[in-house]
């Protein structure tokens, strides 16, 4: 297996979703991931309006280093990743940013409110949608599943069908030489 074959192999690992035939399910996961990428993205345009505002107000109070860099680093996050997660291209990485920034949403909430529901609701529930999408993918009705089956068309197949075809040529090969 050359280079070429493992690093497609390898992004088609990343980019493949969970592909339950069950399609009810596929949409409704569908209907989910691009919901909740579409109305994230007003989270990383209302950071970037004001953002010497947002880092005193929130990456400041949770005393993070370098407030300017890392306000802009949520708010890029959010305007880039989220389309990616509607999208349902390059869905895991893009899900598992989203997931980061609204972990360290929750903390700002408990840090400044403590336990309270009202604070935390938003952010845990995006977080619980986009750690979903991080662990199952983007689902069959997406760019990556379309990616996935393109890589694995295009280089012969998934890693264990390249083990078995190993396997029958060396068998061949012992058997060709008489050993």
């Amino acid at each position: 297996m050359n280079i070429i074959q493992r690093a497609t192999g390898l992004l088609s690992a990343v980019l493949r979703p969970n592909l339950t035939p069950n399609y009810p399910s596929q949409l409704a996961w569908t209907v989910l991931r691009v919901i909740a990428g579409v109305v994230m993205i007003h989270n990383g345009l209302d950071k970037l309006s004001d953002i010497p505002s947002f880092a005193e107000a929130y990456v400041k109070v949770i005393g993070l280093p370098f407030p300017i860099f890392f306000s802009y680093l949520a708010a890029y996050t959010e305007l880039l990743a989220s389309p990616l997660v509607a999208l349902g291209l390059f869905t895991r990485p893009a899900a598992l940013g989203l997931f980061s920034t609204m972990l360290v949403a929750m903390y700002h909430h408990v840090k400044v409110a403590g336990l309270s529901i009202p604070y935390l609701e938003l952010s845990t529930l995006y977080a619980a949608v986009f750690l979903f999408f991080t662990i199952n993918g983007a689902g069959l009705f997406s760019v990556d599943a379309l990616l996935s089956g393109w890589l694995t068309a295009m280089w012969g197949g998934t890693p264990a069908k390249s083990i078995a075809d190993l396997e029958n040529a060396y068998q061949l090969s012992e058997t060709a030489s008489g050993k």
